[in-house]
């Protein structure tokens, strides 16, 4: 399964935007969300602090500050495809 992760705060226009796209992808492309308030963390804060929302698909960062939802999908396939792959040993 794919994972994904949202660095984000709350009181954040754009962090509520990418919040609801991914509500509106998932039942199409399921996902494992996991949503990280850099509130909550002081290097996570210093880390993200100037980019959220930023999202990491299986550990790689895929969008900041906006996401568009047809290169998530287009990434979402393409990491599927990629453990297709592995799964398969070729």
């Amino acid at each position: 399964m794919v994972e994904v992760v949202l660095y984000s705060k709350p009181d954040c226009h754009l962090c509520e935007v990418v919040k609801s796209q991914l509500a509106r992808l998932r039942p199409s492309f399921p996902f494992a969300l996991r949503e990280v308030n850099i509130l909550d963390d002081p290097e996570d804060f210093e880390r993200h602090k100037n980019d959220i929302p930023v999202v990491f698909m299986n550990g790689k960062k895929a969008f900041k500050h906006r996401m568009n939802e047809k290169d998530f999908v287009r990434r979402f396939e393409m990491i599927l495809a990629t453990e297709r792959k592995l799964a398969d040993g070729t």
